[in-house]
């Protein structure tokens, strides 16, 4: 199979990347009746797409909100109502002057009886707002 491209057509580079591995999201003092728990992580992958606009900080912070709340409705789905690890990675992409953020959003999900605790932020999300991000 031949790979053809277009000669003036750029490829999109990578600007810089922040990963944060699997966090618990549950505490010791949350007092959980786990009913089951997913063998395997849940994953998605969201793209967007800023044009020309420059990146800010409150653009990676919504990207990687809207990702978890996407992966969240997915869980949901298929009877699962907490996510007891959570990890993420954002990627920043320009090609030319056009941006394009990608995040990678994983979780554990588990369905516990009662009421679910408080949805907690995204993990590490202070690492985000750092005015320094990619520059």
């Amino acid at each position: 199979m031949k790979w053809l491209r277009r000669k003036n057509e750029q490829s999109w580079e990578v600007v810089g990347c922040e990963c944060i591995d699997p966090v618990s999201m549950i505490d010791d003092d949350d007092e959980l009746d786990i009913i089951r728990v997913r063998d395997t992580a849940t994953c998605g992958t969201y793209i967007f797409d800023l044009g020309k606009r420059p990146p800010q900080g409150s653009d990676y912070c919504r990207a990687v909100l809207f990702a978890r709340q996407q992966l969240f409705q997915e869980i949901v789905k298929n009877n699962y109502n907490i996510l007891i690890l959570e990890s993420w990675m954002l990627t920043l992409y320009r090609k030319g002057k056009s941006h394009r953020i990608e995040v990678q959003y994983a979780g554990r999900p588990a369905h516990v009886s009662g009421k679910a605790p408080p949805v907690r932020p995204p993990p590490f999300m202070a690492v985000l707002e750092s005015q320094h991000l990619f520059s």
